[in-house]
């Protein structure tokens, strides 16, 4: 099983997550139309995804730690994925606001607790030293499903000239592929649970070095905002010299080259990191970020020089979040990747909400050179941090 890194549970596991970001990818293109056609205010959006992404991040949580005291985590995965398509689907049921919130927190529910299982699963079935390559691989895949999702969703509008229900019912065919793939493509070797331990002790028991990772995460993930506001600012920025429609295609145009670009050094970041230091690697990737919010701070916001923001951005979200995971895995032993991923997600599940709230707030409430320049701060604090836990070997 552990012969090649690119072994069936890693293919499987990649092609799980490619069909259901494909799934809900499509879901989240139609769901703001969807809500327009209910008179639905803005707000309700922002409400929506707020309290599911919450909710996701302690499901992440609670799994991570509930799993590492089973034999068979695999089940859970297979369930959360479910959990995932039946959510996404049942949009086109819904006839009010309030509706979508229930579908979406079951969706979220569902994708939270499959998250630290597939990670788990994952560094399971390969080698420490092929950790890079693997998690690189899902990053691209998982990626790759974010670039074709939205592309489809428009293909379907026309094709089905705005029907919701039907697009939406249309979102169970990637999804239950990705529950497919999971159910019988990813394969599980036997392993001995961990004992019985309170939630406070299986936290007490990561290691020191890792508790350090987890806080140079939290202190660059409160700075690392939803690359989504690239579009605002592209589309802004470009809307005095190409007009509202053109600059928002421009805008949406940049957004695939990022995405692009994040799933080529996706793979790119998983073989350097089987090769070099994993933590001094993300430290790079960290930096990358302070550098992207220079750009904007500092330069001009023309054609060219949003396109390489856009192209930074791809490359060190793709670094960051290949790292992050790998870098993870080989920091804790085996047997508690479960509670480990689980922490992981949930520390930067909270430092979204928090970078995204923050930079939309002195964007809003000064300019983004105040929003950026909070970014810039926190990317750099947040290098120098994992830059010393990559320097300590022992303790």
């Amino acid at each position: 099983m552990k012969s090649t890194w690119l072994n069936r549970t890693v293919l499987g596991i990649g092609l799980a997550s490619l069909f259901s970001d494909w799934s809900h990818e499509i879901a989240t293109t139609l769901l703001p139309g969807f809500l327009a056609t209910m008179g639905v205010a803005a707000a309700w959006l922002g409400l929506i995804e707020g309290i599911a992404d919450g909710l996701s991040s302690f499901a992440k949580m609670a799994s991570g730690y509930y799993t590492d005291q089973l034999t068979r985590r695999k089940p859970i995965a297979v369930g959360g994925y479910l959990v995932t398509g039946l959510g996404t689907a049942a949009f086109g049921l819904a006839t009010n606001a309030w509706h979508v919130l229930i579908a979406r927190s079951c969706a979220w529910l569902g994708r939270g607790v499959r998250t630290p299982v597939r990670k788990a699963l994952l560094a399971g079935s390969v080698t420490r030293e092929t950790y890079g390559r693997a998690f690189g691989f899902e990053r691209m895949m998982d990626t790759m499903g974010a670039i074709v999702g939205p592309a489809t969703a428009f293909f379907l509008l026309s094709a089905f000239h705005g029907h919701y229900p039907t697009l939406f019912a249309l979102t169970l065919i990637p999804g239950f592929i990705a529950v497919f793939c999971m159910a019988f493509l990813v394969q599980e070797k036997e392993r001995t649970p961990v004992p019985y331990i309170s939630f406070g002790e299986s936290l007490r028991t990561l290691p020191p070095r890792f508790r350090k990772f987890l806080v140079a995460v939290g202190l660059f993930g409160m700075g690392d905002f939803s690359h989504t506001l690239l579009i605002l600012l592209a589309t802004q920025k470009l809307i005095p010299i190409y007009g509202m429609t053109k600059a928002a295609g421009i805008a949406t145009a940049l957004y695939v080259l990022h995405n692009v670009l994040y799933a080529s050094f996706s793979m790119i970041s998983g073989w350097l990191a089987d090769r070099l230091n994993k933590g001094m690697l993300l430290a790079g990737g960290y930096l990358l970020a302070a550098v992207m919010a220079l750009l904007i701070i500092l330069l001009p916001p023309n054609l060219w020089i949003l396109a390489l923001i856009f192209a930074v951005g791809g490359i060190y979200v793709a670094m960051e979040e290949t790292l992050e995971d790998s870098f993870c895995a080989e920091l804790v032993s085996e047997s508690h990747h479960g509670v480990a991923f689980g922490a992981l997600a949930t520390v930067n599940g909270i430092g979204d909400f928090v970078s995204s709230l923050m930079v939309g707030f002195l964007w809003s409430a000064f300019n983004t050179q105040v929003a950026f320049a909070y970014t810039l701060v926190l990317s750099l604090a947040g290098a120098a941090l994992i830059w010393r836990t990559a320097q300590v070997r022992h303790e």
